[in-house]
């Protein structure tokens, strides 16, 4: 397939580029900077320019652009910025999908704060959203600038993202050095539960995604068995060998991380119904599972 990916540069999308063409695809670049080579093209999210014949003669679209998550929760312009990159970029690229004549099919960026804190409830992607925390507000609209696409009848997928464990990537990367230090704490209580993904995982799951022209709408990109943040804490003290006595106060942790207070203390049990229904078996299915392959 010809494959148009948006966002190639960060740490998942090199691993998908990577992936795709090993598997025999066309990939073609999309990025800001004058393009070097011809799996290359030049793209001005802000200006609203790109290459539409490029976009509309591909086969899929995948758009992963967007700004780092982590930075200071207590800036607006940190706020500002992680939205606008992402419903920016995803609303371009919907227009030039739904615009083409053979619409390629969009696999759209997203996030598993969609769903907000819904306690123990298990959560397939028909769940609803709740609250207005940041970063389920911003997943709001970030879904809502891929509609046009769909409603063209472009196939969509929506990529409802777990934070992805891997030791070269936040947030294992910026765990790690507390727990081998032996100041690996629970968060609050530790019951809320703590959806994630292995690396491995989440680039099969988007490729299944790409190749497999049934599959349609949200898709969970997260283990089967989501652990809370108690045995998350006790898995990767125990990979790294050492113990996790300390816990982190709610009250404290809800002043400290600000707009991010919620991603540290809401509770998503999701679980990726869509994507085992359309036959991907996933390789890490556990905490233990996916500390162990992001640890390597």
């Amino acid at each position: 397939m010809k494959v148009v990916v948006a966002g190639s540069s960060g740490f998942l999308g090199s691993h998908l580029v990577r992936r795709l063409r090993e598997r025999g695809h066309e990939v073609t670049r999309l990025v800001r900077r004058a393009s070097e080579g011809p799996d290359e093209s030049t793209w001005d999210p802000e200006g609203g320019a790109l290459d539409r014949t490029l976009v509309g003669g591909a086969d899929v679209v995948v758009n992963l652009a967007g700004s780092p998550t982590a930075g200071n929760p207590h800036s607006k312009a940190w706020a500002r910025e992680l939205r606008e990159t992402r419903v920016r970029t995803t609303s371009l690229l919907a227009g030039v999908v739904a615009d083409a004549e053979r619409k390629p099919a969009f696999l759209a960026g997203n996030g598993i704060s969609y769903y907000g804190d819904h306690g123990a409830e298990p959560l397939s992607e028909s769940a609803d959203s709740r609250g207005d925390a940041l970063l389920t507000s911003v997943t709001r609209e970030w879904q809502a600038a891929a509609d046009p696409a769909a409603e063209a009848g472009a196939r969509v997928c929506v990529l409802r993202t777990a934070p992805v464990m891997d030791r070269r990537a936040a947030p294992l990367k910026m765990l790690l050095p507390l727990f081998k230090a032996g100041l690996g704490a629970r968060l609050g209580d530790g019951s809320q539960y703590m959806p994630m993904i292995s690396c491995r995982d989440w680039v099969a799951a988007t490729v299944h995604a790409a190749e497999h022209e049934t599959l349609s709408g949200p898709l969970n990109l997260v283990c089967p068995d989501v652990p809370t943040n108690a045995e998350f804490t006790q898995a990767l003290a125990s990979a790294v060998r050492r113990r996790a006595f300390f816990a982190a106060p709610a009250f404290v942790l809800d002043k400290a991380a600000g707009a991010m207070g919620p991603e540290l203390l809401g509770s998503v049990r999701a679980r990726p119904v869509a994507l085992e229904g359309s036959g991907f078996t996933f390789r890490d299915a556990d905490v233990r599972d996916v500390i162990a392959t992001g640890l390597r």
